[in-house]
């Protein structure tokens, strides 16, 4: 649907909208084109000034994927430029921005537009958007806030008194030149495994600093062979069939990871085989060895992390961190080590969004509210109760631990077109999840979660709530998520057709698309 165009700076009265998509990553680009091909109307609002997500924002050195090329695109739009197995960042979001491209979806993205907060007006029986370019109503929104969008900072004493280059993996400063300078790198997590090789070949000297050791497992990584590219590009079907090969291998993991945990061994076995062969030293060896069962943390995959580790200006300190001074950090041991710069690669915020704080339902308490009291629930991963009209993609209990993470998006997208579409279909004002069919599914969510290693595999991670609940992760195989999300299941949910709701007690401006991009707002300190 082609709509007029209109400016959208901030001021002007409130537009109307039928269905207003945040965050134009993976997921919002993906509902966007799903959108217009079933010729609804959307608006895609994008706090920066590009399409991209995490893909944009995490352009660190070494950054790259950790699934495989072939898996993780839109089985709608499949790449046959992949140079490599598993892609670097900066092929990917070339990929993303040549999706966006191909389906014209900048024409109906508002750029340089952060969303203050959203809330159900219970007199309109809308969302009311408030945004830093102005004030939205909206029928229906769709929340495609990545998962891997806001930087979690460690909570450490005297880290504002740093003097020297201090900045998040996430918002690499590339201003910053670390060669010849010493370095610490906060964090042992996937982006860390991937700056410490990238980096400890030019700077004086590298201290990371491990909290838990992860277990990292070899990189299948080469460059594709000029017949294999020939064959992506030229011979029909070639790529699908790699696509399903290799998705279905991925999918053979979810036995161990989910329902027996003692079919990971032979992952065990290759990743401490990861261990001798890339560290020479003893000491160091126990150091990077694991106290708790494979899979019970995010398993990574580097071959180049451990010999990193080997270097003779590496160390690894495992004393935990008491507190930043100006020119150092010192350990609880009270060892003082002078740096000149700071990568903090500590990870997001994923269960506690600070978008949660932003929501707010119909009797008035914010998504965070909700969460803090039951924890993270929801219901397919795409509703809340209490939150009429609002769709979640990458929402609770959504998340993989094995494959990628596009096939989970585009089941939900399945989900969210075919939901926006009985509710044209069907004349329906709002649409809400019961609370009784969202407990029932979270109740087998959890109870399928039991004998996962994630519950049973001797770990502290960030996949569990405050409650013990694994809020993050899909407890089984994808392609069970896929069958439940296939057709929206309008009987679990309350609905009221419009014709049935009370006459809206006020007005707001309906206006079309806008076609203007535009700057961002000026960039957040480096640590925010």
């Amino acid at each position: 649907m082609s709509l007029p165009v209109t400016d959208t700076s901030a001021g002007e009265s409130t537009r109307r909208i039928d269905t207003l998509i945040i965050g134009s990553g993976f997921a919002g680009l993906g509902a966007a084109i799903k959108l217009s091909q079933a010729g609804k109307e959307f608006l895609v609002l994008e706090r920066a000034s590009e399409v991209g997500g995490t893909w944009r924002d995490n352009t660190y050195p070494g950054a790259a994927c950790d699934v495989p090329s072939n898996l993780y695109s839109y089985s709608f739009a499949l790449n046959p430029g992949w140079t490599r197995s598993f892609s670097p960042q900066p092929e990917i979001q070339a990929y993303i921005t040549s999706v966006a491209d191909k389906h014209d979806v900048r024409r109906r993205t508002v750029f340089g537009c952060d969303v203050q907060d959203a809330r159900w007006n219970g007199a309109t029986h809308r969302w009311d958007v408030r945004t830093t370019r102005g004030d939205f109503s909206a029928k229906n929104l769709v929340s495609a806030v990545g998962a891997l969008c806001e930087p979690s900072l460690p909570d450490i004493a005297g880290i504002d008194r740093f003097g020297g280059e201090i900045f998040h993996s996430a918002r690499w400063n590339h201003d910053a030149d670390l060669t010849g300078k010493r370095v610490a790198v906060i964090g042992t997590g996937a982006s860390a495994i991937q700056i410490v090789p990238a980096i400890a070949g030019t700077v004086a000297h590298l201290d990371v600093y491990q909290r838990t050791a992860p277990w990292v497992l070899p990189r299948a990584d080469r460059e594709y062979t000029k017949a294999e590219k020939f064959a992506f590009r030229y011979i029909p079907g070639f790529q699908r069939l790699s696509r399903t090969l290799q998705y279905l291998m991925r999918e053979t993991q979810v036995v161990g990871l989910a329902k027996a945990p003692v079919f990971m061994k032979p992952l065990e076995l290759a990743a401490r085989a990861q261990i001798r062969r890339g560290i020479s030293d003893r000491a160091l060896r126990r150091k990077v060895t694991p106290n708790f069962a494979i899979g019970c943390k995010r398993m990574l995959i580097s071959n180049n992390y451990y010999p990193a580790l080997d270097r003779a200006n590496v160390d690894l300190v495992t004393d935990g961190i008491a507190e930043v001074t100006a020119d150092g950090i010192v350990t609880k041991d009270g060892t003082t080590r002078e740096v000149d710069a700071i990568v903090v690669a500590t990870g997001f915020h994923v269960t506690d969004s600070p978008m949660f704080a932003g929501i707010f339902g119909k009797d008035g308490r914010s998504l965070a509210d909700v969460f803090d009291e039951t924890g993270m629930q929801g219901y397919k991963g795409s509703t809340v109760a209490g939150f009429p009209n609002l769709f979640f993609l990458v929402g609770p209990n959504t998340g993989l631990g094995h494959t990628s993470m596009v096939y989970m998006i585009e089941s939900q997208l399945n989900y969210l077109v075919d939901a926006i579409d009985t509710i044209d279909r069907h004349r329906l004002g709002t649409v809400e999840v019961r609370q009784d069919a969202q407990d029932e599914y979270n109740r087998g969510i959890q109870d399928a979660l039991k004998n996962s290693v994630w519950s049973n595999g001797g770990c502290a991670s960030w996949y569990l709530d405050k409650h013990g609940n694994n809020t993050t992760l899909w407890p089984g195989f994808t392609f069970e998520f896929r069958r439940i999300t296939k057709n929206f299941d309008l009987d679990a949910y309350r609905s009221v057709a419009e014709s049935d709701l009370p006459a809206p007690t006020e007005a707001v401006e309906s206006v079309g698309t806008p076609t203007e991009r535009t700057a961002p707002a000026s960039r957040k300190a480096a640590l925010q």
